[in-house]
């Protein structure tokens, strides 16, 4: 999935444990019930649910699936990538090429729809995702207030902002948001750049993405250790 999209393992591995704990807790509710349910009794967001049921009768057609044998999260998300029925019709892939695409017991196809998901909402391959900020008595404390997770500001224009030490390998017209967050004993900045952004497509919050950033970090660093001690 790496070679072919282009999308840091990690991050797919990622995905998939903060989504369902590698498959452990895709749901079990019927699909069809949980989109009926909130299509037509649920006022608020009767609208997108109505539409993610007819996505969903369209993908279990077109799938050869009986649309009342699969099951999901209350909210009618399905699988290991926890993909509702439009994003299953626009992004899922069968990766094994055994002429399904089956996200809820293939993992092969579970990796390679998440990937697929990841680059056709922008990823960069080989681009930095984020990192932690350190504040200088310069910085403009304006920015600190900020909520937009789309990258708006230029790194340069950041870096005359007061922020010390943004990675002097990023170029200066590339973009980012800052990203405030609640640390355990005081606030954290974070730079939020294109792959960041990205990972907010799959679920738009901030928290989020860096749920599955520092779980990504975390299995990066116990795979290096591993093949060293290998080696």
């Amino acid at each position: 999935a790496h070679q072919k999209y282009g999308v840091t393992p990690e991050i797919i591995v990622g995905i998939i444990g903060v989504e369902t704990r590698y498959g452990r807790h895709t749901g079990n509710y019927r699909v069809i019930d949980a989109l009926a349910t909130l299509g037509f009794d649920y006022p608020p967001r009767s609208k997108f649910f109505r539409s993610e049921l007819k996505h969903y009768l369209l993908m279990t057609r077109e799938e050869k699936v009986d649309p009342l044998s699969l099951k999901g999260s209350y909210a009618g998300a399905m699988g290991q990538p926890q993909f509702i029925s439009s994003s299953f019709r626009s992004y899922a892939v069968d990766f094994d090429g055994d002429g399904k695409r089956d996200i809820w017991h293939n993992p092969a196809d579970a990796i390679g729809s998440v990937a697929n998901y990841f680059v056709r909402h922008g990823w960069k391959r080989g681009e930095k995702i984020t990192q932690q900020l350190k504040l200088s008595v310069n910085t403009d404390k304006k920015l600190l207030n900020e909520k937009e997770l789309k990258p708006t500001h230029t790194v340069a224009s950041l870096r005359q902002k007061g922020f010390i030490n943004i990675d002097k390998s990023l170029n200066d017209d590339a973009l980012a948001a800052i990203i405030n967050l609640e640390g355990k004993t005081a606030s954290e900045h974070w730079l939020g750049l294109k792959n960041f952004y990205v990972i907010t497509r799959y679920n738009h919050s901030a928290l989020y993405a860096m749920a599955v950033y520092q779980l990504a970090e975390k299995i990066r660093q116990r795979r290096e250790s591993k093949s060293d001690q290998d080696a």
